[in-house]
């Protein structure tokens, strides 16, 4: 008897355990492989469509290129919970385009940071840009239904992501007009704060967004804070092209950045 309930046990955790690796990604939500020959592998790319997207074969969309896709749309894939793009966009019968691209592990670091730091290395976000604006955007704009401009194409991402989002409006003034740049890693190297302070006058949205608790050992409120002086210093706040957003108790994690999804998207749009 005793071997018969057992059975049974592990049997119902085994049940419990499948249904707990289900995909929680919508239909709205595929994915394809493309080579990104600037960083020497193949790339899985998610691909958010809106609900519209089928009804309407003559209407174009914007696009939002989001970073860390692994954690963008399904719980299953996440590391420590998921987004929920595809859901909050569902609801609000969003009219955008999501790529999603996959972080690359162990290469993410360097993926995502345009500048070398002493002690964890990294810097190649260029050839990550290089390919997501010469590989990546071709292939999107001649597959799917888009809006090619700058005006009509987001870079969005967090931590390192927030990054290299903001790099990229800075590198790329004609491809990206808007950025979602939320818990930015601008510790990771002063240089970023010597290239704002030297760039051209920028049209860029940008959506800057940190909790208040994201680290004892970094002050990312004083990081954000001080980007957002130089930004106002590099165009007029009166344009209206920056919203910063500290959110109180907001640790570094996925459930501030999905929480706050949302109205950065609203905003950025």
């Amino acid at each position: 008897m005793l071997k018969i309930i057992l059975t049974v046990a592990t049997l119902f955790f085994l049940a419990v355990s499948v249904r707990a690796q289900q995909s929680t990604a919508s239909k709205q939500v595929s994915s394809f492989s493309i080579d990104a020959p600037q960083l020497h592998v193949a790339k899985k790319i998610w691909v958010y469509l809106p609900k519209s997207y089928a009804d309407n074969p003559k209407k174009r969309y914007q696009v939002m290129y989001m970073h860390d896709a692994q954690n963008l749309f399904d719980k299953k894939t996440a590391f420590a919970g998921e987004w929920e793009v595809d859901e909050t966009l569902d609801r609000l019968n969003a009219n955008v385009i999501v790529i999603g691209i996959e972080h690359g592990n162990d290469k993410r670091i360097d993926e995502l940071t345009p500048f070398k730091n002493e002690k964890y290395g990294g810097g190649n976000a260029d050839a990550y840009l290089d390919f997501i604006v010469t590989t990546l955007k071709p292939y999107v704009d001649k597959t799917y239904r888009t809006k090619t401009s700058a005006k009509h194409t987001t870079i969005f991402g967090s931590s390192l992501g927030g990054l290299v989002s903001f790099y990229a409006v800075l590198k790329y003034p004609s491809v990206f007009g808007k950025a979602g740049v939320f818990s930015p890693s601008f510790w990771f190297s002063e240089d970023i704060y010597k290239m704002m302070e030297s760039a051209p006058k920028t049209k860029a949205k940008i959506y800057l967004l940190c909790g208040d608790s994201e680290s004892k050992e970094i002050d990312v409120v004083a990081d954000v804070n001080k980007m957002h002086r130089l930004l106002d210093e590099n165009r007029c706040y009166c344009l209206h092209l920056t919203e910063k957003v500290i959110v109180r108790g907001g640790e570094h994690n996925e459930k501030l950045w999905r929480e706050h999804f949302e109205k950065a998207y609203l905003w950025l749009n």
